[in-house]
């Protein structure tokens, strides 16, 4: 089987392109390199290039032509920078998106998995979400993934394509095996701030200590990448009998922050100093999955503790540069 990966050389993209490879399953990828890295797609089949440029797609299936799906993993991601600019947001992800799912139909391509994002629910006062949860993004990348899930159902509705969407909670971790992991020295999510804390020697600061959770921080459902990466394999096996278009992927407990610093500082040798600091633009208290639909209709459960997550980051931050020339 061979699949198209758009943003395979980013974090979660190439992630999910090693746990194909590891499956017998063959990836193309396709990144234009804006947040990818050249170096997660080497020894891989890889076109440089925008996800809306339509000669491009032609030429990858020409070239391609037994690619059966999509898993399209192309997106801006940050929060802040998504209020910063809406504009360059719904350009990236709504706009092109748009036009790489014509593409996509007119090279006869049936099959996408969409990347999309849990910051579209609007979390139960218990903080947790099913498929069937009320929508409420409250940023604007969080609204640029529900917009897009909206506009593929019309699509699917009406065209001969179907669109699978697997809702992220909050990934951690890296590939076990170390080949690829976050691309970026300086992430702007809680555990990239605490691995930048311990390598700098500074505080880590904890932003929002006043939402409805039981210690005041956000609540997250930390997810192991490689447990994400997994879910995507199982969604390429099961796709054709799937009866939903919508899926959780999350370990279906809730982290908040400050937990996380405290899993953090059993894990490091020497600990974090933790101090608290207002919230950030964009951020929200969070929620985790009560659902267990990944495992009715695609057998998969995540694996990976949040523990091993910490670990597996830690490990490829200290590797990170040597990889990454």
């Amino acid at each position: 089987m061979r699949v198209l990966i758009t943003g395979g050389a980013g974090y979660i993209g190439s992630t999910v392109a090693s746990a194909c490879l590891d499956a017998g399953i063959d990836p193309v990828i396709l990144d234009s390199l804006v947040t990818g890295r050249r170096e997660f797609a080497d020894g891989r089949v890889f076109y440089e290039g925008d996800i809306s440029d339509g000669p491009l797609i032609d030429k990858i299936f020409a070239e391609n032509s037994d690619i059966e799906a999509v898993i399209h993993c192309a997106a801006l991601i940050v929060v802040p920078d998504s209020v910063a600019d809406p504009v360059g947001y719904y350009r990236a992800n709504v706009a092109k998106s748009l036009e790489f799912t014509d593409h996509l139909i007119r090279n006869g391509c049936t099959r996408m998995v969409f990347s999309s994002s849990a910051s579209i629910y609007r979390a139960d006062d218990d903080h947790t979400v099913t498929e069937e949860s009320p929508l409420d993004p409250q940023s604007p990348y969080a609204r640029t993934k529900a917009v897009c899930e909206a506009m593929f159902a019309d699509i699917a509705a009406g065209r001969p394509i179907k669109i699978l969407s697997l809702r992220y909670f909050n990934p951690i971790g890296a590939d076990p095996k170390m080949r690829t992991g976050l691309q970026l020295r300086r992430p702007s999510h809680a555990l990239g701030k605490m691995i930048e804390a311990y390598e700098d020697r500074v505080p880590f600061q904890i932003t929002g200590t006043t939402y409805p959770t039981s210690d005041g921080t956000g609540i997250r459902d930390y997810v192991h990448v490689w447990d994400l990466a997994t879910a995507h394999v199982a969604a390429l096996r099961r796709f054709d009998e799937l009866g939903t278009d919508v899926i959780n992927l999350g370990t279906g407990s809730g982290t908040t922050v400050r937990e996380l610093a405290e899993a953090f500082n059993r894990v490091v040798d020497r600990p974090i100093e933790i101090v608290e600091a207002p919230a950030r633009p964009g951020d929200v208290a969070g929620a985790y999955t009560r659902s267990d639909l990944a495992h009715r209709l695609l057998g998969w459960r995540a694996g990976y503790s949040i523990e091993e997550g910490i670990r597996h980051s830690l490990e490829w931050a200290s590797v990170r540069d040597s990889r990454l020339s």
